[in-house]
């Protein structure tokens, strides 16, 4: 998968919003990785802001939709990991901005 690729995903996942955030999963730093197989299999590797989230399943389907929309992804695999465990350290200056995180 080459770059242009790569930020191909980044910025079609800059769509999913965090329901109770309001800010993009992207900026909020959640999602860890993105890759793309010969086959289009899309593989994201992110965390939730908490194991007990409960706008999970949610946010996953918006990944898959927000994913289905590039002609090369044929499917999407979403892989939830706690390691490393997610900070607000990880969010983009602007998510701090508009959250209003020092």
């Amino acid at each position: 998968m080459d770059q242009d690729m790569k930020d191909s995903m980044f910025s079609a996942l800059e769509n999913v919003i965090d329901p109770e955030l309001g800010i993009d999963i992207v900026n909020l730093g959640l999602v860890y990785d993105v890759e793309l197989d010969d086959e289009g299999l899309a593989t994201v590797t992110m965390t939730l802001t908490s194991m007990g989230c409960p706008m999970g399943p949610v946010i996953v389907d918006q990944v898959n939709t927000a994913l289905s929309e590039l002609p090369e992804v044929k499917s999407t695999n979403v892989n939830i990991v706690w390691n490393p465990p997610w900070s607000k350290d990880k969010m983009s200056r602007y998510a701090k901005l508009a959250l209003g995180v020092r």
